[in-house]
Formats: C-alpha cells, sequence, structure tokens
C-alpha cells in the first residue's frame, strides 16, 4: 500500500460517522426546520394576500371611487347610490380574494401537514425504493 493512501477501515469509519451525521439532522434540527419553513410559507401566504389590509379596508368603496353630492335632492341620492354600488363591488372582489386566500391557506397547510408527517419515512422510502429497483 502506498503510504499517502488512507486505510480502507478509516474510509468505512469516515462514511458510517457521515450517515449517522445525517440522520441525527434529519431527525432532529432537519424536521424542526420544516416545521419552521410551514410557519414562514404560511406567513407569506398571508403577505401575497394582504389578508390584513383586505379585512381592515372591506367595506371600503372599490378603487376610491367616490361621487360627492351636488346642490339637489337628487344628487345627494344619486351620490349615496354610487357610493353603495362602488362599497358593493369593493366588498365583493376583497371577499372573492379572502376567499381564494382561504382555499390557499388550507391546501399549504395540508400539504406541509403531510410533508411534516411523512419526514420520518423519506430516508426509509428511499432506501426501500432503491432496493425495490435493484430487485
Amino acid at each position: 500500500m502506498t503510504p499517502w493512501r488512507c486505510y480502507p477501515t478509516d474510509d468505512i469509519l469516515t462514511v458510517i460517522m457521515l450517515m449517522l451525521e445525517y440522520v441525527r439532522w434529519w431527525y432532529g434540527r432537519g424536521w424542526a426546520d420544516e416545521i419552521s419553513r410551514t410557519k414562514v410559507r404560511l406567513a407569506s401566504l398571508g403577505a401575497m394576500f394582504s389578508v390584513g389590509i383586505l379585512l381592515r379596508t372591506l367595506f371600503a368603496p372599490w378603487k376610491r371611487i367616490i361621487s360627492y353630492p351636488g346642490a339637489g335632492l337628487d344628487a345627494h341620492l344619486r351620490a349615496i347610490l354610487d357610493n353603495l354600488v362602488s362599497r358593493a363591488i369593493g366588498f365583493v372582489v376583497r371577499i372573492i380574494v379572502l376567499i381564494s386566500a382561504g382555499c390557499m391557506f388550507v391546501l399549504v397547510g395540508a400539504a406541509s401537514l403531510v410533508g411534516i408527517v411523512l419526514w420520518p419515512l423519506a430516508p426509509v422510502a428511499g432506501l426501500a425504493l432503491i432496493l425495490w429497483g435493484l430487485l
């Protein structure tokens, strides 16, 4: 054997140590990181849909379209009707977006929950699939 080459037992021990460290990370810190990534995903989804702003401005006029009343009673009634229609359109659009956000929260939450539950089985499933492919 040449002097610059490591002994085969050192290579085997290194591989075993790396595998044990991987298993320790996978069932420890990796699993905890997956849970924290789920929280980040849900928070960014809420920010993407602007749920807080939509809830605060639920009854606000659509695109801030506001009619100001004129001098007569007819102009006042027309302004009230225009403002009510603008608020109704804004309400409907915001409700549709909030319902869409709720559906996305449910989908992302369910997918993340499945990922968290299946996380411990992934290394075993990988090995099982490799063995199944070899057979």
